[in-house]
C-alpha cells in the first residue's frame, strides 16, 4: 500500500513540511503496509514494514520526510481500526534492521534551536499515534534498533524481539543527545529504572555498548522472543511467530496473558528509582567530570521524568534536543562517529586492492603469555581457523592454552556460545614447544618479550620453518619493524600488526609496513584485520607508531610536571576537562610502569630528551617493584589519591610546580606539536587517521571530535604549528 495523499487542510503533519524541505538528500524510509489475517479468525493486522530500498546493508534511518510518511500511514491505519477493519497494527523492518535512529549527518546540519525543537516534536507526534492507537499496537524487533529506532518499539503497546537481533540500544548520551522521542520516559516504565539506566547511561558511556535480542528480552524490553530463520535475509519465520503471538494476546489466551504479566513484572519501586538515580549521577560524574553536557542532561530528564506525565516529559525532551543539537560536543561527535569511525575506517588510506589478499587457513602465535592468549582467542573465534601457540617449555604452553580454553568456557557459561560451539572453538587452539608446527601456517604473529634482540632471533627461527608464502607479523608496540626486517632473508613478508589491550575489546590494529613489504602481504593483513572485526590503519614505521607515541607524549608531560614539583593530585587531574577514559596516573598503572618506561626509552632514543625525557622517578619505582603512584585498593577517591610513605621516599622533586591550568595548556601544546610532526613525517596519511587511531585505540572521547579537532578548538594547533589541522 502506498502512502496516502492527504489534503493540506486535513494533514496534521503539514506544519512540518518546511522542516522536511531542509533535508533534500534524505534517504527516505518507506512505511509499507501489508494486511495479515490473524490466526483463529482474530481479524486483520496491518503490518507496517520500514524499508529504504537502499540495499541490504544500508540501515534504515529516520529523517523528517520518513517520519511524516510514517505518521500519515499510521493515521490512515488508525482510521481503518476505528471503522472496524483492523484488529491490530504492527511495525517491523527490512531484514536485519528495525531502524538505526535519526540520520545524524542531516541532524547536525540544523542551524537553529527552533528546527531541532520541531524535529523532536515531530517524532513525538508520530510515535504517539502508535502508543494511542485505537486497537493494540505491536513492534516486531527483527534486527538493529538504535535510538529513535528503538523508541518506535517502545511506543508500541507490545514488543517481540528476534533471538538473533543485535545492536539494540539508546546511545544518545554517547552521541551528544538525549533519547528525545519518548525513550527517556518510557524505558524505566517498561524495564524498571535500573535496567533503563543501563540502556541510557551505562552502555553509552561504556564505549557505546549495545544489547542483543536475548538481553533485551531478559530485562523486559521485549515481551516475547522468537527464533528467526537460518537465513538472515528471511524475516518471515520471526514475523509469523510474532503475528501468532499477537493473535493470542488479542484473544486473551490465558497462558499467553499469564506469561506476559510475569515478563512485565519489573521493579519500579521508589527504592529502585532512588538507587538508579544515585548510581547514574555517580557514573556520569566519574566518566565525564561534569564536562560533557549530554549524559548529565539524560540524567536530569530521567530523574525529573519519574514524577512527570508523558506530555510533560516530552516537552522537556524537545527542549533538551533543541539545545544539544547546537552544541560543539554534538558536532564533534558527528565528525568523530560518522566521518572518522564510520567512513574513514571503511576506506583505509594506503590499503592495497582487497583481491590481492591471500587466504589465511592456519595461524601461529609465538608465545603463550597473556597477550599471546588474547591473540589466539580472537584469531580462533573470529577467523574460525586452527591456531597454534608455542613457548619455551611445556608448562608455559599448557598454561597459555588452558587460559584460552577457560575464556571459552566462560563465554559458554554466560550463554554467549553454545556448549557445542565452545568445544569446537577450544579444539581450534592447541600448543607446542616446537616451532615446527608453523610449517603449514599462513600467518604467524610473534608476541614475545619487547626487546629487539629477542624478536629478531624468533623471526629468524621462523623464517627457516614456515613456507615461502607465510606472512610473519610482529605485535611490537614501539620497536622498529625496519630493524627487525634487516636480519631476514625475505623481509618482504614481514609487517607490524599491533593490537591494543584488551584485544577482544579494542577495535584498532596498527599495520606497519616494512621497507620491502609486498602489496600482497599488506592486502592479506588488511583482510585479516577485517576478518577479526578490527579496524586497520596503515602507519609508517616510526617509534611507537601512532597511539603509544601520542599517549606517551601526554603522559610524559604530566610525569615531568610531577617530577618538577607539581602536586600529585593537581598533575593527575589537570586533564579533567578532556573527560578522558582515565587519569594519567591511572593509565600508567594500567599499562604498567615498566612498559611505559620501556616505550619512553624507545621514543627517547628516536626523538631525544626534549620531547621524551626518561623519568628518574619512574625508574626508582621500577627498581623498587612499585606498580603505581597511588596506593592500590580503597573504594573512594580519598583512598585512591594517596601516595604511600614508602613510595614518597623513593621520589625526588624539583621546585617548579605548575597549576592545573598551566599543565593542561602545556599538554595541549605538546600534543599539537607531536601530531604536527607525525603528519609532516608521514606516519599516517591525514589528521583523520590520527583521530581514528586515538578513538579506537585509546578511547579518545567522541565529544572532543577526536584529538585534532579538540586541539584546533582550544587554540593549541595555531599556537604551536601556526595552522589548524582542519580548515
Amino acid at each position: 500500500m502506498t502512502e496516502p495523499v492527504v489534503p493540506a487542510s486535513t494533514d496534521r503533519f503539514a506544519p512540518y513540511r518546511e522542516l522536511a524541505a531542509l533535508f533534500p538528500d534524505e534517504v527516505v524510509t518507506q512505511a509499507e503496509v501489508t494486511d495479515v489475517d490473524l490466526p483463529g479468525d482474530a481479524g486483520t493486522l496491518a503490518l507496517i514494514t520500514l524499508d529504504n530500498h537502499a540495499g541490504p546493508k544500508r540501515p534504515t534511518t529516520l529523517g523528517p520526510n520518513t517520519l511524516i510518511g510514517l505518521g500519515r500511514v499510521l493515521d490512515t491505519q488508525a482510521d481503518r481500526a476505528r471503522s472496524g477493519e483492523l484488529a491490530a497494527v504492527a511495525i517491523t523492518g527490512k531484514p536485519g534492521f528495525l531502524a538505526a535512529g535519526a540520520d545524524l549527518g542531516s541532524v547536525s546540519s540544523l542551524k537553529q534551536g527552533a528546527e531541532g525543537r520541531l524535529l523532536a516534536q515531530l517524532g513525538h507526534d508520530v510515535y504517539n499515534v502508535l502508543t494511542d492507537f485505537p486497537v493494540p499496537s505491536f513492534a516486531f524487533i527483527n534486527g538493529l534498533a538504535l535510538g529513535g529506532g528503538l523508541e518506535i518499539a517502545l511506543a508500541a503497546n507490545y514488543r517481540t524481539v528476534s533471538s538473533r537481533a543485535k545492536g539494540l540500544g539508546l546511545p544518545e548520551a554517547f552521541l551528544g543527545l538525549v533519547p528525545g522521542w519518548g525513550g527517556v520516559w518510557k524505558t524505566p516504565r517498561i524495564t524498571g529504572p535500573r535496567d533503563a539506566l543501563t540502556l541510557m547511561i551505562k552502555n553509552p558511556l561504556s564505549n557505546n555498548r549495545n544489547m542483543d535480542g536475548r538481553t533485551a528480552h531478559s530485562i523486559g524490553l521485549a515481551d516475547a522472543i522468537f527464533d528467526p530463520a537460518q537465513d538472515p535475509a528471511d524475516t518471515g519465520v520471526f514475523v509469523q511467530a510474532s503475528v501468532e503471538w499477537a493473535a493470542r494476546v488479542i484473544a486473551g489466551d490465558a497462558e499467553t496473558v499469564t506469561a506476559l504479566q510475569a515478563q512485565r513484572d519489573r521493579d519500579t519501586s521508589d527504592q529502585a528509582w532512588d538507587e538508579a538515580i544515585a548510581e547514574g549521577k555517580a557514573l556520569v560524574a566519574a566518566k565525564t567530570g561534569g564536562h560533557v553536557p549530554a549524559p548529565a542532561k539524560v540524567m536530569e530528564l530521567f530523574e525529573a521524568g519519574r514524577h512527570r506525565t508523558r506530555e510533560e516529559s516530552a516537552a522537556a525532551e524537545c527542549e533538551a534536543l533543541a539545545e544539544l543539537m547546537l552544541t560543539h560536543e554534538f558536532a564533534n561527535t558527528v565528525y568523530a562517529f560518522l566521518d572518522v569511525v564510520q567512513k574513514r575506517s571503511k576506506n583505509p588510506a594506503g590499503a592495497p586492492p582487497a583481491e590481492l589478499a591471500r587466504p589465511v587457513q592456519k595461524v601461529g602465535v609465538v608465545g603463550a603469555g597473556l597477550m599471546a592468549g588474547q591473540l589466539a582467542m580472537v584469531y580462533a573465534q573470529q577467523l574460525k581457523v586452527p591456531v597454534v601457540m608455542t613457548d619455551i617449555d611445556q608448562e608455559r604452553v599448557d598454561r597459555g592454552v588452558g587460559h584460552v580454553h577457560a575464556q571459552v568456557d566462560k563465554l559458554a557459561a554466560r550463554g554467549k556460545l553454545s556448549a557445542e560451539a565452545g568445544e569446537q572453538l577450544k579444539a581450534l587452539v592447541t600448543g607446542s614447544v616446537s616451532k615446527d608446527v608453523y610449517a603449514d601456517a599462513d600467518f604467524v604473529i610473534e608476541a614475545v618479550f619487547e626487546e629487539m634482540g629477542v624478536k629478531k632471533t624468533v623471526l629468524a627461527e621462523l623464517e627457516q620453518i614456515v613456507s615461502p608464502e607465510c606472512i610473519l607479523a610482529t605485535n611490537t608496540s614501539s620497536l622498529s619493524v625496519t630493524e627487525m626486517a634487516s636480519g631476514l632473508e625475505h623481509p618482504e613478508r614481514l609487517l607490524g600488526f599491533h593490537f591494543f589491550n584488551p584485544v577482544a575489546v579494542m577495535p584498532l590494529v596498527e599495520i606497519v609496513r616494512g621497507p620491502q613489504t609486498t602489496e600482497e602481504v599488506l592486502a592479506t593483513a588488511f583482510a585479516t584485520a577485517k576478518g577479526l572485526g578490527k579496524t586497520a590503519v596503515l602507519v609508517h614505521d616510526a617509534a611507537a607508531f601512532v597511539v603509544n607515541r601520542i599517549l606517551l607524549r601526554m603522559m610524559g608531560e604530566v610525569q615531568h610536571s610531577f617530577d618538577s614539583g607539581t602536586d600529585a593530585e593537581v598533575a593527575d587531574e589537570a586533564l579533567a576537562p578532556m573527560a578522558l577514559p582515565m587519569t594519567p596516573f591511572t593509565l600508567l598503572a594500567m599499562v604498567g610502569i615498566p612498559v611505559a618506561q620501556h616505550v619512553t626509552e624507545s621514543l627517547n632514543a628516536a626523538f631525544g630528551d626534549e620531547r621524551f625525557p626518561v623519568s628518574t622517578n619512574l625508574q626508582h619505582l621500577i627498581d623498587a617493584q612499585v606498580s603505581s603512584i597511588w596506593a592500590p585498593g580503597g573504594p573512594g577517591d580519598d583512598d585512591r589519591k594517596v601516595i604511600p610513605a614508602k613510595t614518597l621516599e623513593l621520589l625526588e622533586f624539583g621546585e617548579t610546580p605548575e597549576t592545573g591550568e598551566q599543565l593542561l595548556v602545556r599538554v595541549q601544546d605538546a600534543l599539537a606539536q607531536e601530531i604536527g610532526m607525525m603528519l609532516d613525517e608521514g606516519v599516517v596519511a591525514d589528521a583523520e587517521d590520527i583521530d581514528l587511531c586515538m578513538i579506537l585505540g585509546a578511547g579518545w572521547p567522541m565529544h572532543l571530535g577526536g584529538i585534532t579537532p579538540y586541539l584546533d578548538q582550544v587554540g593549541a594547533s595555531e599556537r604551536v604549528n601556526g595552522r589548524r589541522f582542519h580548515g
